[in-house]
């Protein structure tokens, strides 16, 4: 007997519906790793910066390699037993990383927590998008729902380890988890999907070479800082590593009868354009490092002030979702869907970049967040959406896989890094230009020192503005690119009247009126050409 379903058949409907959703809404924001505690988790480990930002990406890194085999997964194993175990090993993972200060062990489970929760999730996201009216539709719900939820999480990590430890909310993940792993035991079912697949059918060896080659490209981002970039022979290794582990994955891929990962989207137009505005998108979205060292640095917010600043994206977020589901309900064609998010994207930047002053008071961040909000959810939506179109089914999860690590680990982190190297040479010829007024002839030493943070303060703003007016200008280039992008559109039309003919009577007459005025065009022809009979 097989069960499509998730639930054993005497729970009703509401219930599996509420237990869908209680599911999603924990696990979808649930990470090995979390933005708002870092400071936390620096401090009282005494861990760099860069090691938790590699755990990030390699979050993400996770999530995207369990796409391809997350359909063969469901074939093999029973819901109950599957979900229960990873449940239990979510909760295990999590205690360690709350446990440990070794920062390796935190990459490698967060690595594991990504590819194990990811593979939970696919199993009630496919629910989701049975009861949803339309494609677009589940991608406007999904979004709007899961970012929204990610600022809310934040914020609650960040007041919980203010309150209590950062060890404690990874704790308490824990025992969550756990009570989760016991209610799915009670109240779902332990049949099958359908016929049961067989495991040896996954290429293992295309999985390990994905997780390695973007693992030492995160390594190349996340360090390459403080490395110093090519100047260290670890970024060179990692690097070289990158690029031969990559033509290696390309080149197995070509010669096996079921491949991990399918090149052959990047043949559609959709996909390159799609991946194209994912990339311009990482630009707007690797400003929140600069976001951050402004509020923290310059205006002296504090961890859970800096929380609230972005709770103030969430109108965006949920405005945005709900332009996005009118949006397709209509049919509407996604190129001004995507202009008002990127233009959105774009005033955002505007606004920072005139505000960039230590005077800035909390008020006027209410409308540059919630633009961000609005663009970041209808980038999300739309492009995702444009990107994934008509494809296979075969190319999908695996297009899912590579496109997410794309979005949220490539584009960011390479941004990322190259705004933190641009940042750090304006801030040093900053400091240059404002110390070329100084003479130590005529300033003291003590003065020079008490004057010394607010020039750095300056020389971050400066720093910052000059940034930030560049990428307005590749902002407006990305707005003219985006206007005359067609979008899956016809280029060229033509109008043409028909008219429309009823009644065989009618067609008759046409046809006999058609024989006589050729008849009438012959005759003439034939008595030049002398064969006329009469």
């Amino acid at each position: 007997m097989y069960n499509q379903g998730i639930f054993n058949n005497w729970v009703p409907k509401p219930v599996q519906l509420l237990l869908i959703i209680l599911f999603a809404g924990i696990l979808m924001p649930m990470s090995g790793i979390y933005t708002g505690n870092l400071t936390f988790m620096m401090s009282d480990t005494g861990t760099m910066t860069e090691y938790y930002m590699m755990a990030n990406f390699a979050s993400s890194i996770g999530m995207g390699a369990i796409m391809p085999i997350a359909v063969r997964l469901k074939l093999r194993f029973k819901i109950r037993d599957k979900v229960t175990f990873i449940l239990v090993l979510l909760a295990l993972l999590l205690f360690v990383n709350g446990t440990t200060d070794n920062p390796w062990i935190i990459i490698i489970n967060c690595l594991l927590i990504g590819f194990l929760k990811m593979a939970v999730i696919m199993e009630f996201m496919l629910p989701l998008m049975m009861i949803t009216p339309s494609r677009g539709a589940f991608y406007s719900i999904l979004y709007g729902f899961v970012l929204t939820l990610s600022q809310l999480v934040n914020y609650y990590v960040v007041e919980y380890s203010i309150l209590y430890n950062w060890e404690y909310f990874f704790i308490l993940t824990a025992i969550i988890c756990l009570i989760l792993a016991l209610i799915s035991w009670i109240f779902m079912h332990d049949k099958r999907f359908a016929l049961k697949m067989p495991m040896y059918y996954i290429d293992w060896m295309s999985m390990l070479m994905f997780i390695a080659t973007f693992t030492m490209l995160s390594y190349v981002l996340s360090f390459g800082k403080q490395q110093d970039w090519f100047n260290s022979s670890y970024i060179i290794w990692n690097s070289i590593g990158f690029l031969v582990t990559f033509i290696l994955l390309i080149v197995r891929q070509s010669f096996l009868k079921r491949p991990f990962l399918s090149f052959n989207i990047f043949k559609k137009n959709n996909v390159v354009h799609g991946l194209f505005m994912l990339f311009c998108l990482g630009i707007y979205m690797a400003l929140g490092s600069m976001q951050t060292s402004f509020a923290i640095g310059v205006l002296q917010y504090d961890q859970l002030t800096n929380a609230k600043l972005n709770l103030l994206m969430i109108p965006g977020l949920i405005v945005g979702a709900i332009v996005a589901i009118v949006w397709f309900k209509h049919t509407i064609n996604l190129r001004m869907f995507v202009f008002s998010g990127f233009g959105a994207m774009l005033m955002f930047t505007i606004i920072l970049y005139f505000s960039m002053v230590p005077e800035m008071n909390f008020e006027r961040w209410y409308l540059p967040m919630f633009l961000k909000g609005y663009g970041m959810c209808s980038l999300f939506i739309a492009v995702w959406y444009y990107t994934m179109d008509k494809l296979e089914v075969n190319d999908l999860l695996p297009a899912f896989g590579f496109v997410l690590c794309w979005r949220s680990f490539i584009t960011i982190g390479f941004f990322s890094a190259l705004f933190s190297w641009i940042q750090y040479q304006f801030q040093i010829q900053a400091i240059g230009d404002l110390a070329v007024h100084w003479d130590s002839l005529q300033v003291s030493q003590q003065a020079v020192m008490t004057q010394l943070k607010p020039m750095q303060l300056n020389a971050m703003l400066v720093a910052n503005k000059k940034l930030l007016g560049y990428i307005i200008y590749a902002g407006f280039l990305i707005q003219i690119y985006v206007y005359f992008h067609r979008f899956g559109k016809t280029k060229y039309t033509q109008i043409r009247m028909i008219r429309v003919l009823k009644g065989k009577a009618f067609i008759a007459k046409r046809r006999r009126r058609e024989q006589i005025a050729l008849s009438q065009t012959l005759n003439p022809i034939k008595d030049a050409g002398g064969i006329n009979p009469l």
